[in-house]
C-alpha cells in the first residue's frame, strides 16, 4: 500500500517519527515536497510538488501508483492535504476543519457562532488601520502563524501601534490578530480520532518565557483541566480525525482557545508522549488514515514526563554543545538530549521557538526526581553562546 506525505521543510516528526512508522506499517512511501533536495537522506521516494496547492498533489498523486493514504504533519498545508485525500476518497480530515483551525480569526469566529466561547478579536487585513476599541492588554499575532513567531503582547495602545507596524513591516501582506490577553495557566489537550471517536491521549501544563513575547520554555505532562470545553470546541470547529494538539488557557472565566494545530504536538513532545503512555504513537496516527480505526484504549502513562527546551539567552556564536542523549541502562530517570545547533552557529535572538538550541525530555517516576535528573544534566552539559 503506497503512503503519499506532503512534507515542506524536513523535521524530526517526520524523519525519527512517521517514517520508519509507515516501514513497520508495511507502507511503500512516496514524499511530496517544493524542496525535494532536502529530503535525498530520507529513505523514501521522493517527487517535487506544490504540496501548497491541491490541485497539484492530486496530478502527481493521480499520473503515479494508487494512493492508499494521503498525509501530512505540517501545520501549514494541512487543508490542501485533505483536498487531496478526498478527492482519492481515502480516510481524512474535513478541509473546512482544517482551513477553520489554521485561519485563527476563523477559529474565533467559528466558536462564537456555535457558543462554545466568545474572545474578543479583531482581524486586521493588510492596510486595516489599528482599531481603537480593542481591549488591553492584548496579543498581536499572524492569522495563520506558527512557532510563536511575531506574537507579542501590548500592554497599551502605543505598544499596539508599534507591534502591528512591526509585524507588518516582516510579514508584508498577511493578515494579522488582534485579541485580549487570555490570562492563566495554559494547558495543551493531545488527542487521536478516527472521524468517529475522539480519544484523549493527556495533556501538558506549558511554561512560557519572559512575556511580552510567548516562547514555550517547558511543558510537563499533567491530566488537563477544562477537557470537555476543549472538546466542544473541537468538535464545533468539525475537528475529529487524525491527531490533533490544542492550546488554552484556564482564565478566571473558564478554558479559552488560544489556537488549535490539526497535527500532533511538535518539539519532541510527540515522542515524549508516545514514551511516557508506552505506545506506537506515529503507528496510530497514520493508521486512521489507512483506515485501520483507533486502538481500544490510548494508552496509560506511568511516572511523570517532561519536556526542556534550551533557549539562548544572548545573540551570539555557540562555542560549547552537548551532544545526543539517549538513555542507557537502568535508572529511575530516563533523558534524551536532542541538539538543534552545532557549535560555531549564528544565534540572532528572534524571541520564537527557532531561539532553541536543544531539547530535553525526561521520564521518571515523579516531577520531583524529573527535576533533579534535568538540573543534573544542564549542569554537566551545558550549551554555551558566546
Amino acid at each position: 500500500m503506497r503512503l503519499y506525505l506532503t512534507a515542506l521543510k524536513p523535521t524530526d516528526s517526520v524523519a525519527d517519527g512517521f517514517l520508519p512508522a509507515a516501514r513497520a506499517l508495511g507502507c511503500d512511501i512516496t514524499i511530496l515536497t517544493d524542496r525535494p533536495e532536502h529530503y535525498r537522506d530520507a529513505g523514501a521516494e521522493v517527487l517535487a510538488c506544490d504540496v501548497r496547492d491541491a490541485r497539484a498533489v492530486i496530478d502527481v498523486v493521480a499520473h503515479h501508483h494508487p494512493p492508499a493514504a494521503i498525509f501530512s504533519n505540517s501545520d501549514h498545508i494541512q487543508a490542501e492535504t485533505a483536498l487531496a485525500a478526498a478527492y482519492f476518497d481515502l480516510p481524512g480530515k474535513d478541509w473546512r476543519a482544517c482551513a477553520a483551525a489554521k485561519n485563527k480569526a476563523l477559529t474565533r469566529r467559528r466558536l462564537a457562532e456555535a457558543g462554545v466561547e466568545t474572545v474578543r478579536s479583531v482581524r486586521l487585513a493588510p492596510g486595516d488601520p489599528v482599531p481603537g476599541d480593542v481591549p488591553l492588554p492584548a496579543v498581536v499575532k499572524p492569522r495563520e502563524g506558527v512557532a510563536s513567531e511575531d506574537v507579542v503582547l501590548a500592554g497599551d495602545a502605543r505598544e499596539l501601534a508599534e507591534a502591528v507596524r512591526a509585524i507588518r513591516a516582516r510579514r508584508p501582506g498577511e493578515a494579522l490578530v488582534v485579541e485580549e490577553y487570555l490570562d492563566g495557566p495554559l494547558h495543551t489537550l493531545e488527542t487521536l480520532g478516527d472521524g468517529r471517536t475522539l480519544q484523549v491521549l493527556g495533556g501538558f501544563r506549558t511554561t512560557l518565557g519572559p512575556l511580552p513575547y510567548f516562547v514555550e520554555e517547558r511543558l510537563d505532562w499533567e491530566p488537563p483541566p477544562g477537557a470537555d470545553h476543549v472538546l466542544a470546541a473541537l468538535r464545533a470547529l468539525g475537528v475529529g480525525f487524525g491527531a490533533c494538539h490544542t492550546e488554552y488557557a484556564m482564565t478566571s472565566g473558564g478554558p479559552r482557545i488560544i489556537e488549535v494545530n490539526y497535527r500532533v504536538i511538535g518539539d519532541h513532545c510527540d515522542f515524549l508522549m508516545a514514551d511516557l503512555l508506552g505506545i506506537p504513537l506515529f503507528e496510530r496516527i497514520l493508521g486512521v488514515h489507512l483506515g485501520a480505526g483507533l486502538a481500544p484504549e490510548p494508552g496509560v502513562a506511568r511516572g511523570h514526563g517532561t519536556a526542556l527546551s534550551l533557549v539562548a539567552e544572548r545573540s551570539g556564536t555557540v562555542v560549547a554543545a552537548p551532544g545526543t542523549v539517549a538513555p542507557s541502562g537502568p535508572g529511575p530517570v530516563r533523558i534524551w538530549h536532542r541538539p538543534l545547533r552545532a557549535v560555531g552557529d549564528r544565534i540572532d535572538l528572534s524571541h520564537t521557538n527557532r531561539d532553541y538550541l536543544g531539547v530535553v525530555r525526561a521520564i521518571g517516576p515523579d516531577r520531583a526526581s524529573v527535576d533533579e535528573a534535568l538540573a543534573a544534566f544542564g549542569a554537566r552539559s551545558p550549551w554555551v553562546v558566546g
